[in-house]
C-alpha cells in the first residue's frame, strides 16, 4: 500500500478507480504522470494483474521514457527506488501511439498488405513522396503547392477516407487534385514496402476492423488501458482505443481540454468532451491541486482560460507560495525585445535567484527565434533551440539512415534515390529519371529494375539501350555493394554492420573531404552511439528497431534538461515541459492569438489555449512581452496588444511597463544601459535621458544606444548639429548633469 501513500485524494481515487471507463481531468502540474504510474504499480502489486496484460500510450518518447523512468528506474542498477523490479520493463506495453501500432502491424499487419519489413517515411520522406505523384501525374508542383497537397492527405487519414472514399467527399478542383495525389502517392508506399505515420494508425484500426480474430486476441490480451493527453487524440486514435478497450471496458484517460492546441494535427477536442456520452458509465475524476505554479501564475491563467466556451471547469489550486506578479511588458521593436529578455535573463541568474536552465523563452511561430537568437548570439548568453536544425533532419544522417533502410527493405525507392550516387557512382539524375520510369513500366521497384538489368546480358531483348556499359557497371555496382550489406546484416551486430556500410560504401572519405567534414562526422558518429544501445539484439530485429527510433523521434526529444542554457521554444513545443521562469513574447493580436483565428470562434479559443499552456509551464515567474512595432514579411506593422492580456485583472499585473522609458521612434534597438555598464565598468555610467558634452558638437541628449561587439554605441540628440551615433570608448562624452 505504499504505492498510495505519497497521492492526494484525488489521485488516490484516480489510482484505485480501476473498474470500467474513468476520465481524469488533469490541470496542468497536477501530477498525471505520477497517477498514471502509480495506477499501472498498483494494479500489478495490490490487484495481481498480469504487467503483460496492461497498455500505457503516449504521444512522445519523452513522455514514454518519463514512464518507464518512474516504473522501472532509469537502469537496472538505478540508486531511486523505481515502483515495479526493472525485470517487468518488457511485458507493461508503455509507448507512444506511432511505436505501439508499428509493432502490431510488424506482427500482424500482412492481413491489411503490411509486411513486417516495412520502413516508416518520416515528414521529408512523405513530401519527397508526394512530389514524385505530382511527377507521376504531370502535375507541376509550382501551380500545385505539395505542402497543402501532403496536409489534405494527412487530414483524410486522420477521417479514415481511403483515396476511394476520398472521391465521396471531394467537391472542388483542389480536393480533386488531392484525389489524384493521394491515390498515386498510396501506390508509390505500396510498391516501397513503406508506411508514413498516419498509415502506422489508420492500418491498425483497419486490421482490427476487418479480422476480428485478430481484434479478440488484442482486446483479450490487454485487461487494461490507460491513455495520456487524451485531448490530443484524432478519430483514427479514438477509434483504435475504443477497439482495443472493447472486450473489459477498463479505459482510463487522461487530459485537460484547456490544453488541447493540437487541432491543426487534426486532433478532436470532442473526443475528451464527449467522453461521458460515448461512455455513460465513466467515472470522472479532477485532479485540481498544482504543484508547480505559484498562486498568482495560476489565478493569471485561470482569469485567460475562463473565457472559453468548450472547456470542462476546474478549479486549480496549490498549496504553494503566493509568489510575485506577472510582469507585462512593452518594447519598442522585435529586436528591443529580444534584448530585454537577454537583459532579463542575465539579471536574474546575476542576483542568484535563478540559473540560465530554468529560463524558457516561448513564442507562437518559429519565425520569432530568429531575432532571439541573434540576441543570445551577440550578448554571449548561452541558450538551446528546441527542433531547430533538427539531428534526425541533418544531411549526413538522413543519408546514413537512407543505406540502412535500403538493408532493411530494398523496395524502399526513396532511400535508393537518395544515396544512389553518394558518393558519386557517375549516376546522374537523368539515368535515375529514365530507371524509375523503366521500372515502373515493369510494375517492380527500382532496386529489382537495377538487378534485372545486372542479370541481362548485352544481347538480351530486355536491354536497355539508354544505359551504355559505362552507365549499367555503375547501376549494378552499386547493388553488389548494397547486397554485400544484406549479407553482412545478417553476420553482423547493428554497430558492426554500422561502421561496415560507412567504411564500405566509401562514405566516410566522402564526408570527411567536406570544408564542414568534421562537424557532419562528428554527427555520424553521434548517430553510431544511438546505434549501440541495440547492438545486442539480433542482427535484423536490432535494425528494424533502431530504424523505427529514429523515425519516430519527435521535435521535443532534442530539449535536453539540466543543461546551463536559456531554452527557446515554441509554445506548442513547450507543452508537457516545466520552467522556473518563462517568457512569452509577441503578445500582440495577429501573433498570439494568430491573425489566422480571427474569424474563426473555435480557433480563437484554442489561441487562448496556447497562452494558457504557456502560463502554466511557468513555476516562480512569468514575463507577457510585446513589441510596439514590429517587422513581419518584410514589412514594420503596429500590433494591437493580445486581446488576452485584457482577461488578466489588473490587481494581478505587476504594473504595464515601457522597457525602455522613451516614447521616441529613435528608441529601437535598445539595451538596459545600467545592466551593460556593470560589465563594463571602464566605460561612464550613463542613462536614456542624461544630458552630455562632446568636444565638437557641443551639448545633447542621449535618446539611445546598442552593443557593437565589445563597445556600446551611444545616440546623442546634439542641439543645432542633428543626431549622431557615437561609441562610446571614444567619444569622451561627460554628463552635464
Amino acid at each position: 500500500m505504499d504505492i498510495l501513500s505519497e497521492l492526494n485524494p484525488a489521485q488516490r481515487e484516480a489510482v484505485e478507480t480501476i473498474s470500467g471507463p474513468v476520465l481524469i481531468l488533469a490541470g496542468p502540474g497536477s501530477g498525471k504522470t505520477r497517477v498514471i504510474t502509480h495506477r499501472i504499480a498498483y494494479l500489478i502489486k495490490v490487484c495481481g494483474v498480469s504487467p503483460r496484460r496492461i497498455m500505457a500510450v503516449t504521444f512522445t518518447n519523452k513522455a514514454a521514457r518519463a514512464m518507464e523512468g518512474r516504473l522501472f528506474g532509469k537502469s537496472e542498477k538505478d540508486p531511486a527506488a523505481p515502483l515495479l523490479n526493472w525485470s517487468m520493463r518488457g511485458q507493461v506495453t508503455v509507448g507512444t501511439f506511432h511505436a505501439i501500432c508499428a509493432r502490431i502491424l510488424r506482427r500482424d499487419g500482412k492481413a491489411v498488405g503490411a509486411d513486417p519489413g516495412f520502413v516508416i517515411y518520416d515528414a521529408e520522406d512523405q513530401m519527397s513522396l508526394v512530389k514524385r505523384s505530382l511527377q507521376a501525374l504531370d502535375l507541376d508542383p509550382k501551380q500545385h503547392n505539395p505542402r497543402a497537397i501532403h496536409s489534405a492527405i494527412s487530414a483524410a487519414k486522420s477521417r479514415m477516407w481511403t483515396p476511394e472514399e476520398y472521391l465521396k467527399h471531394r467537391h472542388s478542383y483542389f480536393e480533386e487534385i488531392v484525389q489524384r495525389v493521394y491515390e498515386r502517392y498510396q501506390q508509390f508506399l505500396t510498391e516501397s514496402n513503406a508506411l508514413d505515420f498516419d498509415d502506422l494508425l489508420l492500418k491498425v484500426v483497419q486490421l482490427f476492423g476487418q479480422n476480428a480474430p485478430v481484434l479478440s486476441r488484442y482486446q483479450s490480451r490487454y485487461l487494461h488501458i490507460q491513455v495520456d493527453e487524451f485531448q490530443d487524440t484524432n478519430l483514427v486514435q479514438y477509434e483504435l482505443m475504443k477497439q482495443l478497450a472493447g472486450k473489459y471496458r477498463n479505459l482510463c484517460v487522461v487530459g485537460d481540454p484547456d490544453q488541447s492546441i493540437y487541432s491543426w494535427r487534426f486532433a478532436d477536442l470532442r473526443n475528451i468532451l464527449n467522453f461521458e456520452k460515448n461512455y455513460p458509465e465513466a467515472k470522472i475524476i479532477l485532479l485540481e491541486q498544482n504543484y508547480r505554479s505559484t498562486r498568482l501564475i495560476l489565478e493569471t491563467a485561470s482569469h485567460v482560460i475562463s473565457a472559453n466556451q468548450q472547456r470542462k471547469p476546474k478549479g486549480l489550486w496549490t498549496e504553494n507560495e503566493t509568489g510575485v506578479l506577472p510582469k507585462i511588458v512593452e518594447t519598442y521593436t522585435e529586436q528591443e525585445e529580444a534584448q530585454f529578455v537577454v537583459s532579463e535573463i542575465e539579471e536574474l541568474v546575476g542576483r542568484g535567484e535563478f540559473s540560465r536552465g530554468d529560463c524558457a523563452v516561448m513564442y507562437r511561430t518559429n519565425a520569432q527565434s530568429r531575432v532571439l537568437e541573434e540576441a543570445f548570439v551577440r550578448y554571449g548568453v548561452p541558450y538551446q533551440l528546441v527542433a531547430g536544425t533538427r539531428f534526425y533532419e541533418r544531411r549526413e544522417i538522413k543519408d546514413i539512415v537512407a543505406y540502412l533502410r535500403l538493408i532493411q527493405n530494398p523496395s524502399d525507392s526513396v532511400s535508393l534515390l537518395r544515396v544512389i550516387n553518394v558518393p558519386q557512382r557517375g549516376i546522374g539524375q537523368r539515368t535515375v529519371a529514365e530507371l524509375s520510369r523503366w521500372a515502373r513500366a515493369r510494375g517492380i521497384a527500382e532496386y529489382q529494375a537495377i538487378k534485372l538489368l545486372a542479370g541481362q546480358k548485352e544481347d538480351s531483348g530486355e536491354h536497355h539501350p539508354a544505359f551504355n556499359a559505362r552507365t549499367q557497371r555503375a547501376l549494378t555496382g552499386f547493388v553488389a555493394i548494397m547486397e554485400d550489406f544484406i549479407t553482412r546484416n545478417r553476420e553482423m551486430n547493428l554497430v558492426e554492420l554500422f561502421d561496415y556500410v560507412v567504411e564500405r560504401s566509401g562514405y566516410r572519405e566522402y564526408v570527411q573531404n567536406m570544408t564542414d567534414g568534421e562537424e557532419r562526422w562528428e554527427n555520424i558518429l553521434e548517430l553510431r552511439a544511438v546505434a549501440r544501445e541495440y547492438r545486442d539484439m539480433p542482427s535484423a530485429e536490432g535494425l528494424a528497431a533502431f530504424l523505427e527510433g529514429v523515425t519516430l523521434v519527435s521535435d521535443i526529444d532534442s530539449y535536453k534538461e539540466q543543461v546551463d542554457a536559456a531554452t527557446l521554444i515554441t509554445l506548442h513545443q513547450a507543452k508537457g515541459l516545466e520552467f522556473s521562469v518563462v517568457f512569452i513574447v509577441g503578445m500582440e493580436d495577429g501573433i498570439l492569438p494568430h491573425i489566422r483565428s480571427f474569424d474563426d470562434a473555435g480557433q480563437m479559443e484554442e489561441e487562448r489555449r496556447l497562452c494558457y499552456v504557456g502560463i502554466t509551464r511557468a513555476g516562480k515567474q512569468v514575463y507577457l512581452v510585446r513589441a510596439f512595432r514590429r517587422s513581419l514579411m518584410g514589412s514594420s506593422a503596429v500590433n494591437q496588444p493580445s486581446r488576452f492580456l485584457q482577461d488578466i485583472p489588473s490587481h494581478l499585473i505587476a504594473g504595464g511597463e515601457r522597457w525602455q522609458g522613451e516614447d521616441s521612434d529613435l528608441a529601437t534597438a535598445m539595451y538596459s544601459w545600467n545592466r551593460m555598464v556593470e560589465t563594463r565598468p571602464e566605460l561612464p555610467e550613463l542613462s536614456l535621458g542624461d544630458r552630455v558634452q562632446h568636444a565638437q558638437f557641443g551639448e545633447g541628449t542621449v535618446v539611445g544606444y546598442k552593443l557593437v561587439k565589445d563597445d556600446v554605441e551611444v545616440v546623442v540628440a546634439f542641439e543645432g548639429e542633428g543626431v549622431k551615433k557615437l561609441l562610446l570608448s571614444f567619444a569622451n562624452l561627460e554628463k552635464t548633469e
